[in-house]
């Protein structure tokens, strides 16, 4: 008998309070800071202020997720299965923080090489990166289903993540266009670029680290692996794999996260184009736009856990997802039809903006009990295994929506160019019948990805009775153990 490997020893854990929820939490603003970086301004950086060519930072990248392929399931399968005093999953958030810090940092403090060395540069500091955060982000978002068994507890574990990602994320857009890059050169500014790579390399770093160090007092109450007797080999590593994620209901997730990544992808691909030349925005008008983000994840991080205690994680994410997904092509489709107020009325931007709140608001809570539903798989894996692949899941779950996510940018570029919109051009002088087209792809496209994952997540089958009924099997089995 292994004593912690079954539910009923995990259950002997006190209950997650307010301050272990804040800690854990807080340790996804490190992935959200890094992705912002990656998603915002790496392109403008090294493409725009270093001089290297953008298709050369687009095929670094590209790289980069190739590496991702390889590191991101075998971090998952080895966080799963290691034995060592202070569990599975902290030795490699500890390992991971100063190595992560440090990368973040190098990477906007590039040399003063030719085309052909930056583009290694950026390519090794790239893969490191995201190597290095997968050895911190896969093992935290496993300790969900280990932090609670409890169905409504593991949503509000992780709201607590998905707050604090966004949260940490946004900061770090604020800190950029509200103060860094309002000097004389702009978004030129490479020493701006520098200062906003010191600043978030020390906030990625505090945010492991208070992550890893508020939850260490859990570790006693972890899961610890099965010793099975059978030695390690690739076989063994992909069987295992395989047999984890066969399961019905993660299939389901799986093509919604990937549905929903290129959706994401193709929203923020376009994103400060369509504030910018559909709207007509001015650059104030979308700082403002930014900063509105916060009250978004306030309001998601207090939605995402009553929904879920209302109507369960699936139908939770089906009604938000509903509102979220209609509401979001709404201000575009009404504009089409004639229905919104001309580019410049000071009507248009509160009312624009206030359908944004809302419904970001609802996105980011769709997209909590969402992920949520993957701390569920556990246990049902465990009856059919024998083993706990958390590891397994959320690396899978992570991959797939960091690399379909640049489907998304593809999607977005083929309807810049069926638009045939021009490059480089003034918001005023783009033709009106190109900004109608534009509309006229941009909703339609998103509202049938959104509706298809949501179709996708319809498969889902573990309710709240269908988990507590696994974990009351569960403990029999250890009982009879």
């Amino acid at each position: 008998m292994v004593s912690r490997e079954g539910v009923a020893g995990a259950e002997l854990a006190p209950p997650a309070t307010i301050g272990l929820k804040s800690a854990y939490g807080f340790g996804a603003a490190a992935f959200g800071i890094k992705n912002n970086g990656f998603d915002y301004f790496l392109l403008l950086f090294y493409g725009t202020v270093v001089g290297l060519e953008p298709g050369l930072v687009g095929l670094a990248i590209l790289i980069a997720l190739c590496a991702d392929a390889l590191s991101d399931p075998l971090v998952g399968y080895w966080s799963d299965n290691l034995h060592s005093k202070w569990g599975r999953r902290h030795p490699f958030m500890y390992a991971a923080a100063i190595p992560v810090a440090l990368s973040y940092f190098l990477l906007w403090n590039p040399p003063d090489w030719g085309q052909t060395g930056l583009f290694v540069y950026l390519t090794l500091i790239a893969i490191l990166i995201r190597t290095f955060i997968t050895f911190y982000e896969t093992p935290s978002s496993a300790l969900i289903p280990e932090l609670s068994t409890d169905y409504d507890e593991r949503t509000s574990l992780q709201s607590f993540r998905m707050f604090f990602a966004w949260t940490g994320g946004n900061v770090m857009s604020v800190l950029m266009f509200g103060i860094l890059l309002t000097g004389p050169l702009g978004m030129r500014d490479r020493e701006a670029f520098e200062t906003y790579g010191i600043i978030a390399s020390v906030l990625i770093f505090i945010a492991i680290m208070v992550s890893a160090l508020g939850t260490h007092s859990r570790i006693p109450y972890l899961h610890r692996p099965v010793a099975r007797g059978e030695r390690y080999s690739v076989r063994r590593i992909f069987r295992e794999m395989i047999e984890t994620l066969s399961e019905k209901s993660f299939i389901a997730l799986f093509f919604s996260t990937v549905i929903f990544a290129i959706a994401s992808g193709l929203s923020a691909a376009l994103a400060f184009l369509m504030l910018n030349y559909f709207w007509g925005f001015s650059e104030f008008q979308i700082f403002i736009w930014t900063c509105t983000v916060f009250f978004s994840a306030a309001i998601g991080f207090i939605v995402a856990p009553w929904a879920s205690r209302r109507w369960g994680k699936k139908k939770a994410t089906m009604i938000l997802g509903v509102l979220a997904f209609t509401i979001q092509p709404a201000p575009v489709l009404a504009r089409l039809a004639g229905l919104m107020p001309e580019n410049g009325d000071p009507l248009l931007f509160p009312l624009v903006l206030a359908i944004n709140v809302v419904d970001l608001s609802l996105i980011i809570a769709v997209t909590t009990t969402a992920y949520a539903m993957i701390a569920d798989l556990v246990e049902s894996n465990q009856l059919r295994t024998g083993r706990r692949n958390e590891g397994v899941y959320y690396a899978s779950l992570t991959f797939t929506r960091k690399t379909t996510q640049g489907l998304g940018v593809l999607a977005a570029g083929l309807i810049l160019s069926i638009v045939q919109f021009p490059e480089g051009a003034e918001p005023s002088s783009v033709a009106p019948q190109i900004l109608w087209n534009l509309g006229a792809f941009y909703a339609p496209t998103l509202l049938v990805l959104w509706l298809s994952a949501l179709w996708c997540i319809s498969r889902y089958r573990i309710d709240k009775a269908g988990h507590e009924e696994n974990l009351r099997q569960l403990a029999e089995r250890d009982v009879r153990a």
